[in-house]
């Protein structure tokens, strides 16, 4: 099978020739690998670890139209990004500090318009005729309701939102999920998409529970889940696969009301286990990931890293599951990566 037959037979509850493989490799990761494997500088990372899945991205933000240098010193950059946010962002750092937003009151979500949906620039860097050779299985992708609300309101701010005014709270997330459902039906008119479909990524939850209450969830953003899973669907994608980190499980039910076909990463450090979830919920849902990258990868023995693998592929042989730990970072040492990869392949083959 190519990756794409592989992957749209897992995503049917069909037996595929070999479990899906699918991880995304930080370039620390890579470079390491490059080193102690001795790579050739022209090999591709995710064709020498049989990466199945690829995931092509359009600027889906509010405002790219706004992104603007504010200020730089010694201290940093101020600067105003394309959610509307003026963030500050010190040398040396990945994550930036919020000074202000955009949407301050609910009067601002009636003046403020997000920009158009169907802007060439958004697809610049959207490009799946890069994966094609690669046979790869190519899905768009589009942010979701609460995540992105996050950024245009200011994380704290939407929190803050969700607990003490639902109501403007679902007003921001409706307007965030239509402008985002639009971003994923011209991704998949754009990439011809429409035989796989779309990944919606938006972390949700905490290793110990969802960030909002299922009350909260299905009173805030399962409506404009629902919505953008039936324009997606509507539009013609074949399959709507979430990606949420953390445990979401108490969201799973209304996840799968909404049409959800499959949930990435499937945390174990977050209480989820694929085996046990597929037994519970049958062939409603598919599950990609499973392996756990904070503990097992990172620091477990050779026996605890195919010990965890072979459960998840026990768990794949009627379809339904790929396997992945979603972020390879650097923690990570590439022995043990490739000791898990290597088991994989000899083990995850059904065939024969």
């Amino acid at each position: 099978m190519t990756s794409k037959e592989r992957v749209m037979t897992m995503l049917n509850h069909q037996k595929p020739d070999r479990i899906p493989k699918f991880d995304g490799f930080w370039a620390e990761f890579a470079d390491k690998c490059f080193k102690e494997l001795n790579l050739p500088a022209d090999t591709n990372l995710e064709d020498y670890f049989c990466i199945d899945i690829a995931i092509v991205v359009a600027d889906e933000t509010a405002f790219p139209t706004r992104a603007r240098t504010i200020s730089q010193d010694s201290l940093g950059t101020i600067s105003q990004n394309s959610w509307g946010c003026i963030v500050r962002n010190r040398p040396g750092t990945y994550f930036y500090e919020e000074l202000d937003t955009i949407i301050k009151e609910k009067s601002d979500l009636d003046r403020i318009e997000f920009d158009s949906p169907y802007l060439d620039s958004r697809y610049g860097g959207f490009n799946p005729e890069s994966f094609r050779n690669s046979k790869r299985c190519i899905f768009c992708k589009t942010g979701g309701p609460f995540l992105r609300s996050a950024h245009v309101r200011g994380k704290q701010n939407f929190l803050y939102d969700i607990a003490g005014d639902p109501e403007f709270a679902k007003a921001l997330a409706d307007r965030v999920a239509d402008h985002i459902a639009e971003i994923g039906k011209e991704s998949l008119r754009r990439g011809d998409l429409y035989d796989t479909g779309v990944f919606i990524y938006d972390d949700m939850g905490s290793n110990l529970q969802p960030l909002m209450s299922p009350n909260s969830f299905e009173r805030i953003f399962l409506p404009g889940y629902r919505r953008m899973v039936k324009a997606f669907k509507g539009a013609g994608a074949a399959k709507v696969c979430l990606h949420s980190d953390g445990n979401i499980e108490p969201l799973l039910d209304m996840i799968i009301d909404a049409g959800i076909d499959a949930i990435n990463p499937v945390e174990p450090k977050a209480g989820l286990n694929i085996p046990r979830l597929k037994a519970k919920y049958g062939k409603k849902l598919a599950y990609i990931g499973g392996m756990c990258n904070s503990h097992v990868l990172p620091s477990g023995t050779f026996e605890e890293i195919e010990a965890q693998a072979r459960e998840i592929i026990e768990s794949a042989r009627d379809g339904g599951v790929a396997i992945g730990a979603h972020s390879i970072g650097p923690d990570i040492p590439v022995k043990n990566y490739l000791r898990y990869h290597e088991f994989v392949m000899k083990n995850g083959n059904f065939e024969g």
